[in-house]
């Protein structure tokens, strides 16, 4: 057996790109396409990161879930603890939300503290009053988010608060954001409100951090983040003509550079990429030779729809092949696993996508196998 190759020039067309051409001063970042999940351009994405405030969509995601399944009410009244208002309260200098002790507060109020102001005070409010403390729905969340399949996830507090161990990766960040969209989609639009008036204490404490909104076309969420550890760091999401991409980075120097980069990143999201589907689940997309058999070849078919991205100004570096070690030995079962879709960028595989055997190919019988010897003996027997 040998591996047997046969190309499929498709220009145009491209795996999760991720394009040396596009550049950030980001130290992690990942452009996501919401629909298909596929990563459009990625920078150290998965490689685990202090996530500051952008720890808070975990949080809501948590109070979300409890909203969907009726242990939650918007209307649920929490009290505020004093050690919610002494850690993220108006004199911490944190992000705060102006929480006074034994404060009375409603959920809906609370989670428009933590996206709109990103009130330290409501998050440790929700998870003091959800888990019984801080550091027990800090567990909830990481074993909550690991069921989720975001294996970087390590929270030890609902905040985003500095701790040495606390971490997720910028590509899990966005994976979250993706879940978020389509699994609450009613308390998404939450993220998009730009301003929230509760902060008597300081009244121009009352505008979403987010630099998109109302900048961006489409843009309708999520969160910012910032820590001297973290640097300066941004989850956001648009949607165009369509189409939505999710936006994450962090590691930028300042609030200024985060907006100015969120603006560019996402302009990039949606002009310099793109979406094509290639291939349905089940369908055909070339043959394998067959030895022993009934049949010569056997169908390869697709596992799974296959939807590629690709990098605009790439496309005529691209190349697609069918791979499989062969010809294939009779008999073949429907279904078998016989060869792989690969893609190349620039002689570099990016991508590759499992081929089944589309139909079975029974092996020939001892009379086929005589003949087919025979046939073999005459034909050498011509040679000169």
């Amino acid at each position: 057996m040998r591996p047997l190759i046969c190309f499929l020039i498709l220009f145009g067309i491209a795996p999760m790109a991720r394009a040396a051409e596009l550049e950030t001063p980001a130290t992690h970042a990942v452009i996501l396409d919401y629909d298909t999940g596929l990563v459009l351009f990625d920078k150290a994405a998965d490689e685990p990161v202090p996530p500051a405030s952008m720890t808070k969509i975990m949080t809501l995601y948590m109070v979300f879930e409890r909203l969907k399944s009726g242990a939650l009410s918007l209307d649920d009244e929490f009290t505020v603890s004093d050690d919610a208002w002494r850690r993220g309260g108006f004199s911490s200098g944190s992000s705060t939300m102006c929480l006074r002790p034994k404060e009375r507060v409603r959920v809906e109020d609370l989670i428009r503290g933590v996206i709109v102001l990103s009130g330290n005070d409501a998050a440790i409010t929700l998870a003091e009053n959800i888990a019984g403390s801080e550091a027990a729905f800090a567990r909830q969340m990481t074993e909550r988010a690991h069921e989720l399949g975001l294996s970087t996830v390590e929270f030890h507090n609902a905040t985003g608060w500095p701790d040495p161990s606390h971490q997720i990766s910028v590509h899990d960040l966005a994976q979250l954001s993706r879940i978020i969209i389509s699994d609450f989609p009613e308390d998404y639009k939450y993220f998009g409100e730009r301003e929230y008036d509760w902060c008597t204490a300081a009244p121009s404490n009352r505008y979403n951090r987010n630099p998109l909104l109302g900048v961006v076309p489409g843009a309708d969420g999520l969160k910012t983040g910032h820590t001297k550890e973290s640097g300066f760091g941004l989850a956001a999401s648009a949607q165009r003509d369509g189409q939505r991409r999710i936006v994450v980075f962090n590691g930028m120097k300042s609030s200024r550079g985060r907006a100015s980069e969120g603006e560019r990143l996402m302009r990039a999201a949606f002009g310099e990429f793109e979406i094509k589907s290639l291939y349905a689940n089940g369908a055909v997309v070339g043959e394998a030779k067959v030895v022993l058999g009934k049949a010569a070849n056997v169908p390869l078919v697709t596992s799974e729809e296959i939807n590629i991205a690709f990098y605009r100004p790439n496309r005529r570096t691209i190349k697609t092949a069918i791979l499989y070690d062969g010809p294939l030995r009779a008999p073949v079962q429907k279904g078998d696993p016989v060869g792989q879709l690969v893609v190349e960028e620039k002689g570099v595989v990016t991508a590759t996508y499992p081929l089944l055997a589309g139909e079975a190919v029974e092996k020939k019988g001892l009379f086929g196998l005589v003949m087919d010897g025979l046939v073999g003996l005459i034909r050498g027997s011509g040679n000169p």
